[in-house]
């Protein structure tokens, strides 16, 4: 239950962002998470979690894309993602990158997250930092695999008692997803602005990255969370949403390392959150916001930080030699400068010119030779 709102911190400012924006259908979006995150529960039997494609979404919620084109861009990416999948493209492209560039944007990606909390937190930037101190805590503590929803059970008590955000029974209202067919304008609009570069961000994040850090927390599932799988899921399901009302999906290592992070260790943590999001589209719909306005923005980017830590792991640099360092180095900072996709390009050109240097002139601090 609690690895299962450990990702909120990605999900909900995005989500509230668009809602708020006032053109998207509601009831189709909650639904189309909660399909999405309970399909992924029953096929990867993990905690692999279900966020939102941020490009799009910072588009739309910026006026950059209209409704109708992020539907588009929604059946173009799970086109796209499904053709890499079936024809084994993907498994080519997984080879091709190094774990040392995989693990620079793991690390950019962290640094990233924790940036953007800072932004999260509004005007109370010491809650936000005291409840990211509460979740760190809480795992060093018996409370380990329940401490975020300790955290969100009282936030949301609170706003809903002392909060501005008044929740009755008006607000709930039976309602059903609609069908939105993108026209040739759209679709248009859609591959001009943001397909190509949120495509280059979901290969990175939220399947190369995603199938990395799965195969190191469950290394007997290796085959079944595969990048290839990913692909297929990912493609297969925004394909099937899209057109009623699903803004486009994909899954996420920050999440994975949050969900994990809370105790989550079975497809139970996406299926609870699924149904969650089912259960909002469908009872209340258009009043969605509303309810989902109950966690504080504090909370939210305290969150976000948390995923954020969680994938800042140092540990595995000890192992690297000096001339991997240098590569991850600069992976991470052109992922926190520019965005992972131009990390990811980077990396693997640094990566190409020191596979091309003479080998043996690299030392430890020590003089030894690596």
């Amino acid at each position: 239950m609690s690895g299962a709102f450990a990702d909120l911190g990605t999900f909900l400012p995005l989500v509230l962002g668009l809602l708020v924006v006032g053109t998207y259908d509601a009831s189709g979006m909650m639904v189309g998470f909660g399909v999405f995150a309970i399909a992924t529960g029953v096929l990867y039997r993990r905690p692999v979690p279900v966020q939102p494609m941020k490009v799009i979404a910072a588009l739309a919620i910026t006026g950059g894309m209209t409704a109708s084109a992020v539907t588009a861009s929604g059946i173009m990416i799970g086109l796209v993602l499904l053709v890499l999948g079936v024809t084994g493209l993907i498994n080519h492209l997984e080879r091709a990158v190094p774990r040392t560039i995989l693990l620079g944007v793991q690390i950019g990606l962290g640094l990233s997250l924790l940036s953007t909390s800072a932004g999260l937190a509004g005007a109370a930037p010491w809650l936000g930092l005291a409840v990211f101190g509460l979740l760190i805590a809480f795992q060093f503590s018996r409370l380990r695999t329940v401490g975020c929803l300790i955290i969100l059970g009282g936030a949301v008590l609170w706003s809903a008692v002392f909060g501005a955000v008044q929740i009755s029974s008006g607000s709930f209202a039976w309602s059903l997803p609609g069908l939105h067919e993108p026209d040739l304008t759209a679709l248009h609009q859609a591959l001009e602005t943001g397909v190509l570069p949120q495509l280059a961000l979901t290969i990175t994040n939220a399947i190369l990255l995603t199938a990395v850090l799965a195969a190191d927390y469950f290394p007997q599932d290796r085959n079944r969370l595969s990048a290839r799988n990913l692909a297929l899921s990912s493609g297969g399901l925004n394909l099937l949403l899209a057109p009623f009302g699903a803004i486009p999906m994909c899954h996420g290592a920050g999440g994975l390392a949050a969900q994990y992070a809370q105790g989550a260790r079975t497809g139970w943590a996406p299926a609870v959150f699924g149904v969650s999001c089912l259960a909002l589209g469908v009872f209340a719909g258009p009043n969605a916001p509303a309810w989902l306005s109950l966690v504080p923005m504090p909370v939210i980017a305290a969150l976000l930080a948390f995923a954020g830590f969680q994938l800042v792991n140092l540990n595995r640099l000890s192992y690297l030699r000096w001339s991997c360092l240098a590569i991850v180095g600069l992976t991470a900072l052109v992922c926190v400068l520019v965005n992972a996709a131009a990390g990811l390009f980077v990396g693997v050109l640094a990566e190409f010119a020191r596979s091309r240097l003479p080998r043996g002139r690299m030392s430890s601090p020590s003089g030894e030779t690596r």
